[in-house]
């Protein structure tokens, strides 16, 4: 069956498009593999109505909600490939089934890479975060360390935090990142920098206790913030053409239509950065608006 749109990740920015879509009356397919970027994540933070929200049960709501539209399909399976035919694209998915749809919204969202530490994944999402604005509250005032082996994450991510807290420590991990105006103006603020490489990270339970160094003293620090590099999770829109921003993300305008016809995207895999759960929500809403108000314009100019 031929279904108006497809969307592609089932995370709050295609379950915010299928359920705009789904109140437009469009026969949409929304597909999920069941593994969320933030899966990680104890809990999410500044969205209204749902501040420390787990992520799995703001997926069940989510779904909840949309089961509540009839002509939203909701289907556990990866799409592993998308190609164009005439007017029209094929989706395959993992197991081999295909799908026919007339539009394309991709809401695959990206894949971090953490910095090269050894342990670091055992902490992330417990008292090693990305975002100050989803995590900062629960680190105010602390002790905290700021891991960031480029120059931009190293100089940009501690003045961020410094609103959340004053006692901050910024580790490069073995890179000579940081010019000698940008040490002073560490110095001038109170903010420490080891620049030693990171032997490993000690704690209990996903909680951070110490930062362990080459040729350096261990540091107390009880969380604080990595500079993460991001990547598209699927190649999907680079196989359509679409274009990407210098971050990585797919360009779009304003209501999510890229310069692929029939390909919009929307959340995390088109404005990567800032990543919060309502600026994702927010974007599959808008590009779902942005497609159902073409599909209009198109049925009367037909």
């Amino acid at each position: 069956m031929l279904v108006d749109c497809a969307i592609i990740g089932g995370g709050p920015a295609g379950m915010n498009a299928a359920l705009v879509l789904g109140r437009a009356r469009r026969e949409v397919i929304l597909f999920d593999d069941n593994q969320p970027r933030n899966a990680v994540t104890q809990h999410s933070h500044g969205f209204i109505t749902r501040d420390g929200v787990s992520p799995s049960e703001f997926r069940a709501i989510g779904q909840q909600e949309i089961s509540k539209y009839p002509s939203v399909e909701m289907r556990s399976a990866r799409i592993e490939t998308v190609t164009k035919q005439g007017n029209t694209f094929e989706l395959v998915s993992d197991k081999g089934e295909r799908f026919e749809a007339a539009n394309i919204m991709l809401a695959t969202g990206f894949q971090e890479i953490l910095p090269a530490v050894e342990e670091i994944y055992d902490y992330y999402g417990k008292s090693l975060f990305n975002c100050p604005f989803c995590d900062g509250w629960e680190l105010r005032d602390k002790p905290l360390v700021v891991i960031a082996e480029n120059e931009m994450m190293a100089t940009h991510i501690p003045k961020m935090l410094y609103n959340w807290s004053r006692d901050i420590v910024v580790c490069t991990n073995g890179n000579r990142a940081l010019n000698e105006e940008q040490k002073a103006f560490f110095h001038k603020y109170g903010i420490g920098l080891v620049e030693e490489k990171i032997t490993g990270l000690a704690g209990k339970n996903g909680q951070l206790e110490r930062v362990m160094f080459e040729n350096h003293q261990d540091i107390k620090r009880v969380g604080g913030l990595v500079g993460v590099q991001w990547k598209q999770a699927t190649t999907i829109g680079q196989d359509l053409g679409c274009e990407l921003s210098a971050l990585g993300g797919i360009v779009t305008d304003d209501f999510g239509r890229t310069n692929i016809k029939g390909v919009y995207a929307a959340g995390d895999t088109s404005t990567i950065m800032p990543s919060q759960l309502i600026f994702a929500a927010a974007g599959g809403s808008k590009a779902a608006a942005g497609l159902t108000g073409d599909l209009i314009m198109n049925y009367f100019a037909s």
